[in-house]
């Protein structure tokens, strides 16, 4: 068990923290800059090594240097800010999160934890470790279909193997990333990992409170299954003849629906559909998630139990299996703590959602701050979160980050 890396000890920077600085319209000016950055005009979109993210991380980069940080990009695009302590012998402690997007995504998700970062770097000095900010260059997964990119060649769980994968041009990872070695962070060198980030879910929203704390980041497990049937004439078969694989697997949604767990049909898909066509062949995903990898297991089994209707073979097809990731005991403290200041009530949190931070546990503890979206809505145009709610954030993660010390 790893251990906890939060001391008693408040450190004090020269610069004091002005509590009464409303650091919000900078970082949101940012992320309206951020989202005019795009590789399709019209909709916020930056996959890996697109012109789009060069043009995003050389703007980023700008940023840091302004805020005092020397500035560098790994191998693998990552854009990495560092704030270094006059102890030669000091740790690092990493803050950070993503600044690729989806296609037609929101300007917070990902963006926000980074220039919130960036912001309370710029008004600290003097700490007793180091501080590096990662624009990580790839969480989404979008251009190679294979998420935490960034953080999984820092992790080392980007391998030699993944960069055969190829985007839908034919274009290898291997040729867009460099020597990985030079990516991996030791553990031993690194005190732990913060990331802000917006809730992307509606429970902030709806206890109308402006953050709260992970804890947890839940498992998850990717399935495609097949259900085989018939194909036949709509018109001429008879009900009681037929072996409709479409109608096998609408009622497979629904005992999705029904497992107990976070549990998702998200595509359905008939092949050589028509409307007078009985439905012979069909396809769908199922995603499910928790923060107990036991109680995920068990939906997944009953889920493979469930037997379809007489005449249907079904055919199940692991896609992806990510174990649920705990956050620190310290560092949750330390971070729920610091909300306290600013918040009478700090919830702590599930993220149903995975982050750079599920990947980074796997070197060094984590800890993650949520920020209220509205309506909890992400992945989409209408991202949406309140500059006092953001202005909070930072000097929750400014009040952290001095509780922080070496152990």
């Amino acid at each position: 068990m790893k251990k906890s890396l939060c001391g008693r000890g408040i450190l004090a920077p020269i610069r004091k923290p002005d509590r009464d600085k409303n650091v919000a319209p900078t970082i949101l000016e940012q992320a309206d800059i951020l989202a005019k950055i795009t590789d399709e005009p019209g909709i916020i979109c930056r996959t890996f090594r697109s012109p789009a993210m060069k043009r995003a991380n050389a703007q980023v980069a700008q940023w840091m240097r302004e805020a005092g940080l020397t500035v560098r990009e790994d191998p693998a695009g990552n854009l990495i800010g560092r704030l270094a302590s006059k102890n030669p012998r000091a740790k690092t402690f990493i803050l950070g999160s993503h600044l690729d997007t989806v296609r037609d995504a929101g300007k917070y998700d990902g963006i926000l934890g980074v220039l919130t970062a960036i912001e309370v770097a710029g008004q600290l000095r003097d700490l007793p470790f180091n501080l590096e900010i990662y624009g990580f260059a790839d969480e989404e997964g979008v251009r190679f279909a294979t998420t935490y990119l960034g953080s999984g060649a820092v992790t080392g769980s980007l391998t030699k193997r993944n960069l055969n994968r190829k985007d839908a041009a034919g274009i290898a990872l291997g040729q867009l990333i460099g020597d990985l070695s030079a990516c991996r962070r030791n553990p031993r060198d690194l005190l732990g990992y913060a990331e802000v980030h917006i809730e992307q879910g509606p429970v902030l929203d709806q206890r109308r409170l402006a953050v709260g704390v992970v804890k947890a980041i839940a498992g998850q497990t990717r399935t495609r299954i097949t259900f085989t049937g018939q194909a036949g004439h709509a018109g001429t078969t008879p009900m009681k003849m037929r072996r409709d694989a479409l109608c096998a697997a609408a009622e497979f949604v629904l005992a999705v629906e029904k497992v107990g767990v976070l549990a998702t049909v998200g595509t359905l898909e008939i092949r050589n559909s028509a409307g007078n066509v009985i439905p012979g062949h069909v396809t769908c995903s199922v995603d499910i998630r928790h923060e107990n990898d036991a109680m995920r297991q068990r939906a997944v089994a009953t889920l493979r139990r469930w037997k379809p209707r007489a005449g249907i073979k079904m055919v199940w097809e692991n896609k992806s299996e990510v174990s649920a990731v705990a956050c620190d005991g310290g560092l949750v403290k330390a971070m729920t703590q610091a909300a306290r200041k600013h918040q009478r009530i700090v919830p702590l949190l599930v993220s149903g959602a995975g982050h750079d931070a599920a990947a980074m546990a796997a070197i060094t503890p984590v800890v993650m701050l949520f920020v209220r979206c509205k309506d909890g809505i992400s992945h989409n145009s209408a991202e949406s979160v309140k500059p006092g709610d953001v202005a909070k954030a930072a000097a929750i993660l400014q009040a952290f980050l001095l509780s922080v010390s070496e152990a």
